[in-house]
């Protein structure tokens, strides 16, 4: 048979494009991932790094570095399944990271090294390093608020701009009154010292300000109201002197002129002097943070902080651009940077399926990882005097236990807390100051913020969250929270002194009628996350209504709610009660057996996801 040239050409050509498609796909498909660090642990007998990755892709080149120094621990090869597991010998006197980065044609992964000397990481010379003197201010003299604005100007805009110094903002993930700005200045309302209204002289204590009110236009003086020191000088220290921000010499261990000349990045000390103490002391108030955040090498207190663990600064996820920051609290209302999604899949650390088992990594759509790896909050660092208790319900009608000024409310402070469990789409319905409240029938409180969200909603998930309460004044003719005036009660003890100021401050008569009622704010839980090791087995959320109740205020009662078990929609009772029923293996099992025949949530549950 004849056949003809441009014919075989043309077939030939064909042939070798869809050779070339089909190897480009299967490359793609091989390095599309990022790897998954699965171990990372140094033995210190062999002065060796042990190393477990997988999903690297097919056959993938895998580099090692440390992520400290940037130096290469070794180059391999993955196996066919994508696979890698390997002992790194270092050399006598070689720096133990702290933390390595697996880097692969697909992308890279950031591990902490567990069991890590405390020395890790090398200790560079950085000139940035707390101590170090700063390039440019050798021979640098305090001479007031404004020594930073002659070079750091359009520093001090960026600032000025932030929430940090205006203490509000664009608040888009609030469903009540999303178009407004925001914020501690601008509305407002939560369980702890309720609004700051009357007392911006004791509430801004923890402003980076030097005790002005923040404005909306940057003049020379709020420029200069900037304390630029609080967030980039460790031994700094200040005080306050007739409604002024001083610093505090006699409380530092070097001079004005030292701490200016070695200003630094924000360490984790830095941050937490205010964000751990903020609500009237040491983790009162977020639940997951405190000052031994910034000190403790207990690993079961915070393993990505703590300084046997990953070691990691704020920034290393909170990355500023411009003196903003991603990620906030649930009942945060203004978003410092927007367009940042601060999660753990997203970040240069977890990929989205970081675990070995497929079911677990099912969860991931679904259940935010902190619900499993925060099993308990307001834990003790083992290494610290203080007990990092924290505030669960106070009380402004029982007065003060304290025996001088300022006299805080009774408080209810407890440790190792189990979260309460909500679906959350990352959207909040917040109380503003002068909003019309009204009282939640099923928990008789008054929401001050409230996670949105429900177990039908595509884009929600189940997070872990703080829940705390609070006695708080209400106005009775409007149903407004009424703003306590805290620098009356601070003095006093004085609750109804103080609900009549804040009446006054409000614009109303202090004789107006109220009452007093429980509010409640949840609050999300992001820190002290626990080793691996300590993650929820399936059995402490399944089958178990100790931690949560999946089956009742979660969602997930199937169709036939009056049944014993979700069999029994379907089957003969006969059939049903086969089952051992409480067994999470025999769940477990039957679970996984109807998604394999094609059952979706809707045919057992109600609902689809």
């Amino acid at each position: 048979m004849q056949v003809n040239k441009s014919t075989w050409l043309s077939q030939g050509r064909l042939f070798r494009v869809g050779m070339l498609i089909g190897t480009l796909l299967i490359y793609a498909t091989a390095h599309a991932a990022d790897p998954v660090v699965k171990k990372s642990k140094y033995e210190d007998g062999d002065h060796k790094i042990v190393v477990k990755v997988v999903k690297a892709g097919r056959r993938a080149a895998v580099t090692i570095y440390g992520l400290e120094t940037g130096q290469i621990l070794g180059a391999f090869r993955a196996n066919k399944e994508g696979k890698l597991e390997e002992e790194i010998d270092l050399q006598a006197g070689q720096v133990v990271p702290c933390s390595i980065q697996v880097q692969t044609p697909g992308g890279s992964s950031i591990r902490s090294v567990d069991n890590a000397p405390t020395d890790c990481g090398g200790g560079n010379d950085d000139s940035d390093e707390v101590g170090n003197v700063t390039p440019g201010h050798e021979n640098l003299a305090f001479n007031g608020p404004g020594t930073c604005l002659d070079c750091h100007y359009e520093h001090a805009l960026d600032v000025f701009r932030s929430t940090h110094y205006q203490w509000k903002g664009i608040a888009p993930d609030m469903i009540n009154q999303a178009s407004w700005l925001q914020g501690k200045h601008a509305g407002a309302v939560n369980t702890y010292c309720g609004n700051i209204t009357g007392n911006w002289q004791g509430c801004s204590s923890c402003h980076i300000g030097n005790g002005e009110e923040p404005e909306d236009t940057p003049t020379e003086v709020q420029l200069a109201n900037i304390d630029c020191m609080i967030c980039h000088q460790d031994a700094y220290k200040r005080k306050k002197v007739n409604g002024v921000m001083q610093p505090d010499t006699a409380n530092m261990s070097i001079s004005m002129d030292e701490a200016v000349q070695t200003v630094h990045k924000p360490t984790r000390v830095t941050c937490l002097q205010c964000h751990a103490k903020a609500g009237g002391g040491d983790a009162v108030k977020r639940g997951d943070l405190a000052l031994a955040t910034g000190v403790t090498s207990d690993r079961q207190y915070d393993v990505h902080m703590a300084t046997t663990g990953a070691n990691l600064n704020c920034q290393s996820c909170h990355v500023p651009e411009n003196h903003r920051f991603p990620g906030k609290g649930s009942d945060i209302r203004p978003t410092d940077l927007v367009g940042v999604d601060l999660n753990c899949a997203s970040s240069s650390c977890h990929s989205s399926e970081p675990h070995d088992s497929s079911d677990v990594n099912q969860h991931t759509a679904k259940v935010a990882c902190q619900s499993c790896h925060i099993p308990v909050y307001a834990k003790n660092a083992s290494d610290t005097d203080a007990k990092e208790a924290t505030e669960v319900h106070r009380s402004w009608q029982a007065g003060s236990d304290h025996s001088h000024s300022p006299l805080h409310p009774v408080t209810i402070k407890k440790n190792d807390q189990i979260p309460v469990y909500r679906h959350w789409n990352r959207a909040s319905d917040n109380t503003l100051l002068f909003d019309e409240v009204y009282e939640d029938w099923a928990t008789g409180t008054y929401h001050t913020s409230v996670p949105d969200g429900a177990v039908d909603q595509a884009n929600s998930k189940l997070y872990p969250f703080k829940y705390k309460t609070s006695d708080y004044p209400i106005r009775t003719e409007s149903n407004q929270l009424i703003a306590l005036d805290t620098s009356v009660f601070f003095a006093t003890a004085d609750a109804d002194a103080a609900v009549m100021s804040g009446l006054e401050n409000m614009g109303f008569s202090s004789n107006d009628e109220y009452h007093w009622v429980t509010t409640d704010t949840y609050q999300l839980l992001n820190h002290q996350v626990s080793p691996g090791d300590d993650a929820l087995e399936c059995a402490a959320c399944h089958l178990n209504t100790t931690r949560m109740d999946l089956q009742g205020d979660l969602g997930f009662a199937p169709i036939d709610a009056n049944r014993d078990t979700c069999a029994a929609s379907c089957h003969s009772a006969e059939k049903a009660f086969e089952w051992a029923y409480g067994s999470f293996e025999e769940f477990e099992a039957h679970h996984k057996k109807h998604r394999e025949k094609g059952a979706g949530c809707q045919d057992c549950h109600g609902f689809s996801r």
